[in-house]
């Protein structure tokens, strides 16, 4: 592997982070701010009063009260009635912290629980610290790098809300912590087998069936249980589903696979199914030959595999990740086998016997998550979704099908349209159809020179035909969130490295962009399938002189953060905010904040162990126990001693059994 190779890769297997492989010339967000506020007087280097500005010239606060308002916006959404139903945030805010421990507000708990390795399946292989446990152990234990996850209660138990199932997705490893003296290479080859199959089913998905017994949760040791690993056989579903374009040597009719890989965010369905999303997958392939454009688009590596376990060629669940052309045809060799990853992937956690199904209609990018908007009886579903790397887009997906309690199943994910979105300069934006069909769509490709045989080759290379279309590039769009009475959509955009210091003025000082923000829009009419929206940022984060919160007021002590992630909201209206960025002063650890989106109040309410990133977080039915998972904390957390350190979930409980966090 070359220097800049080996300089390129670095940051995604320390990180799990994906480098830019967007060359179009669509505009980038950033370009779009700049003309949304050009048209006011502000004060040169003052972000303050930048955002101030965009509240007032972009988005729903453009055109409240006006009577373009009244075309494009819901009644309640005119005016800025309360968005939630308790909006109030009842605790006090806890300080930023770099100390190596979780941190929560005055009269709250906090106690790790199922941490990588413990045992959940199987014969319950005891979790041995210091990689000591094997391949096989690991495909009975919880995975490794905890992220997005879900709570679905068991309703023989009242509500649920002390007997559940917990969907949790592991996102990628650390080697080092995996095993003993950390991967064994010789040449840059891995030569002990089990080290690899220890990894392959580090990743994937862990379904555990908990329950709380008096304050202390615990694992049901039930038919539930369930580890979905790399290696898992799988189902292609919708238009990609048979096409040639992804025959491989196992599936010859394209039609199966093996595993999820990099599974970072999440969504549900209202029939009670799972969506864990492939995101970083790319690297984890290589192939140094000639590349198309569904490699090359997407950062297949030239050189090495990630984990180069591609190197064990003599078992083909690993040596599959070499998609070279090796063969005479498609069905002979590993040449698609990249192509089916990066989809959005269906899990039936109740079924512990059912095949997980790729749903393919929603697109093949870096998905963050796959966020659905509340469903509404004989209408269609809206699924939102971001693609985490640098200058790349949001997509929605909208079912050709409508939403009918007694017949939905996961069939509807199979047939409907993608769309990608136009942040317009005057605060409006549109949703841009990827649709082999749509006369506007065709007529982009023609005017590109771009062409697509059929929509699996539309949906498998989203990220060219998004290009195509003229999508605005976004500074990584990672989780959404959908408020749960309004239908309004949050989505963060984490950071951007690359943007060079000319794409910025005063109106927006900030290149490269460090600490990110929050965007949210409304759909027109209030209708999540709708093709037009209004559009408005959140919150700018950063530190003291570089923030905005919603009403142009900088962020304090109380609420200083940068780099968003993790996003989800409560039943009550109130919107978690996840960190994933720097730790240095003066923000501390990475975090955890809730906000009123009515308001714009944001308060810290909880603080990770050093190293870490906080993502994913659910509560239970009555809101009295909340689930957060810390990932690849540092230093010998949660165990402490000289233990390795180990992601694991955290269990937050008020101390006087209430709701969390009002």
């Amino acid at each position: 592997m070359s220097q800049t190779d080996l300089e390129r890769y670095q940051h995604l297997i320390d990180n799990g982070d994906e480098p830019e492989n967007n060359q179009s010339g669509n505009p980038t967000f950033t370009s779009i701010l700049d003309k949304c506020v050009s048209r006011r007087q502000i004060l040169r280097g003052s972000l303050n009063s930048v955002v101030a500005g965009m509240v007032t010239t972009s988005g729903v606060g453009l055109l409240a009260g006006s009577a373009q308002a009244k075309r494009l916006l819901p009644p309640q959404a005119q005016g800025r009635p309360p968005f939630g139903l308790k909006p109030m945030l009842g605790f006090e805010p806890v300080a930023p912290s770099f100390a190596n421990l979780v941190t929560v507000p005055t009269g709250y708990s906090s106690r790790p629980f199922l941490p990588w390795g413990t045992p959940i399946c199987g014969h319950y292989p005891p979790y041995l610290d210091g990689g000591h446990n094997s391949g096989a152990d690991q495909e009975y234990q919880v995975g490794h790098n905890h992220d997005g996850m879900h709570y679905f209660p068991l309703h023989n138990d009242g509500d649920g809300s002390e007997h559940g199932l917990l969907c949790i997705n592991h996102e990628y490893i650390q080697q080092s912590d995996m095993h003993p003296n950390g991967p064994t290479l010789v040449s840059g080859s891995r030569v002990i087998e089990d080290e690899v199959r220890k990894e392959v089913a580090a990743h994937g998905v862990s379904i555990v069936e908990v329950r709380k017994q008096g304050d202390t949760w615990e694992v049901v040791q039930g038919g539930y249980n369930r580890r979905i690993t790399g290696a898992t056989p799988m189902e292609l579903s919708g238009p990609v589903r048979g096409s040639d374009m992804v025959q491989t040597r196992y599936s010859r009719n394209g039609t199966r696979t093996r595993g999820t890989l990099n599974n970072c965010a999440h969504g549900y369905t209202p029939w009670g199914t799972y969506l864990t999303c492939e995101e970083n997958w790319a690297g984890y392939f290589v192939n140094q030959g000639e590349q198309p454009r569904e490699q090359s688009r997407y950062g297949v590596s030239r050189t090495a595999g990630r984990y180069r376990w591609e190197t064990v060629t003599t078992n083909d669940v690993y040596a599959r990740h070499d998609v070279s052309v090796k063969g005479n045809s498609a069905a002979d060799d590993y040449r698609n086998e990249a192509n089916t990853f990066g989809w959005v992937v269906e899990i039936d956690p109740f079924k512990p016997d059912s095949i997980p199904r790729k749903r393919t209609a929603m697109g093949r990018f870096a998905h963050e998550g796959a966020w659905m908007a509340p469903a509404r009886r004989g209408q269609p579903l809206t699924v939102y979704m971001g693609d985490d790397a640098r200058f790349e887009y949001i997509y929605k997906f909208v079912t050709r099908e409508r939403y009918h309690p007694r017949t939905a199943g996961g069939h509807l994910l199979d047939e409907g349209t993608l769309y990608v979105a136009r942040f317009n300069a005057d605060g409006t934006g549109d949703w841009l159809a990827l649709d082999i069909n749509d006369a506007e769509f065709r007529a982009a490709c023609r005017a590109a020179d771009v062409e697509f045989k059929d929509q699996a080759d539309v949906l498998i290379n989203t990220r060219a035909a998004a290009d195509v279309i003229g999508a605005t590039r976004m500074d990584r769009p990672e989780w959404g969130a959908v408020h749960p009475q309004t239908g309004e959509v949050y989505m963060t955009l984490t950071n951007n490295s690359q943007r060079q210091p000319g794409d910025v003025d005063g109106a927006n000082p900030r290149g490269p962009n460090a600490y990110g923000q929050i965007v949210r829009w409304q759909e027109q009419g209030n209708r999540n399938w709708a093709t037009r929206f209004q559009w408005e940022l959140f919150v700018v984060a950063g530190p003291e002189e570089n923030s905005a919160r919603l009403d142009g007021e900088a962020l304090d002590e109380t609420n200083i953060f940068n780099s968003p992630d993790g996003l989800w909201f409560d039943q009550n209206g109130v919107l978690w905010i996840q960190t994933d960025g720097s730790q240095a002063a003066p923000f501390g650890n990475n975090q955890m904040l809730a906000a009123d989106p009515r308001t714009g109040e944001i308060r810290r309410f909880m603080t990770g162990p050093r190293g870490c990133e906080v993502t994913g977080v659910v509560t239970t039915p009555d809101g009295a126990t909340m689930f957060v998972n810390v990932q690849h904390p540092g230093g010998n957390w949660p165990d402490g001693g000289n233990a390795r350190p180990r992601s694991s979930m955290v269990v937050v409980t008020q101390d006087d059994g209430g709701p969390i966090g009002i």
